[in-house]
């Protein structure tokens, strides 16, 4: 018995031209880019399409776009296949998406939410205060030992645990910086600074979690169709009470993606179909459990090859 999970991807993945092919060949996704625009009061669905690349980079607009081109794809899957999710996860901003796959939050409400979410934490730290950087072949263990070696009373700890031997840390850009030279001395060559404006998923976020705490009050959050595994504790959520308290809780904690698929995995998922627009999640899902089948669909290829039986 097949048993899929859909997974929706986060920041980074953006790129200029998502969603457009699927928007000029199926209506239900020119729907939802227009549903888009329609909510935020703004083209979103141009800056999608079009770029340019530099507004699209700017937090408070790839949240809000990545979440449109992911919901269009989602729609236009649902209206051509019959796969069903007997689970949906989604990396840190991703969450939104699959909240919205789950009937939990509303299209609507999801994009002036994430938008709102991403001018939080892009002001929760000023621009060069904060860094994040990736360290890889590193135990977790190990990790956290280099972390509070680098601290010296500046924040720096995980942020992203994506998969075995990748894992990324966030914090103060001096106690980052450190953390980099203390893992290379013990012979982990690839650490690197990322290109990201702000530190997420860090203790520095506190401003951000407390503003979208306010923003969620006039949101509703609506009974789960299908569970959402969540970042914070990579374990299903059925209950829709727990739905703004989890999202408030993960602008600082750490991403659980690793131990997320791992969960799913051992629920019985076989097969993880990303949905929007990158190959990221399908990539890390490899690398954490190789048995698993993957797809993605983010454009018309992706949608045919689901339905000839990709996966």
């Amino acid at each position: 018995m097949q048993s899929y999970a859909f997974i929706f991807p986060g920041q980074g993945s953006q790129h200029a031209g998502m969603g457009k092919e699927l928007a000029d060949n199926f209506q239900i996704a020119a729907r939802t880019f227009q549903e888009a625009d329609d909510a935020l009061g703004f083209k979103l669905s141009t800056m999608c399409f079009e770029g340019p690349e530099e507004d699209l980079k700017l937090t408070a607009n790839t949240q809000p776009a990545i979440l449109a081109a992911s919901v269009a794809a989602l729609r236009v899957l649902r209206e051509e296949s019959p796969l069903k999710a007997s689970f949906v996860a989604g990396h840190s901003l991703g969450e939104y998406s699959a909240l919205v796959a789950a009937g939990a939050l509303d299209f609507a409400d999801a994009l002036r939410t994430v938008r709102a979410r991403g001018t939080y934490m892009q002001e929760a730290v000023p621009v060069g205060v904060g860094a994040m950087a990736a360290i890889l072949g590193v135990e977790t263990d190990l990790l956290k030992e280099i972390c509070d070696e680098a601290a010296q009373g500046e924040v720096v700890s995980p942020a992203n645990f994506n998969s075995p031997g990748q894992i990324v840390i966030a914090g103060h850009a001096g106690a980052v910086n450190r953390a980099i030279e203390i893992a290379k001395a013990k012979g982990f060559r690839k650490a690197m600074l990322l290109p990201v404006s702000a530190p997420f998923h860090c203790a520095l976020m506190q401003p951000a979690a407390d503003r979208l705490a306010k923003t969620l009050e006039s949101v509703q959050a609506n009974t789960l169709t299908t569970p959402v595994v969540s970042n914070v504790e990579a374990k299903p959520n059925s209950d829709a009470s727990r739905v703004k308290p989890l999202l408030v809780e993960q602008v600082c904690s750490p991403v659980l993606w690793d131990a997320s698929v791992q969960q799913m995995v051992a629920d019985g998922v076989t097969g993880f179909i990303e949905i929007g627009p990158g190959k990221v999640l399908a990539g890390l899902v490899k690398r954490i459990s190789k048995e698993s089948a993957t797809v993605n669909v983010q454009d018309v290829a992706g949608v045919k090859a689901l339905v000839e039986g990709a996966i």
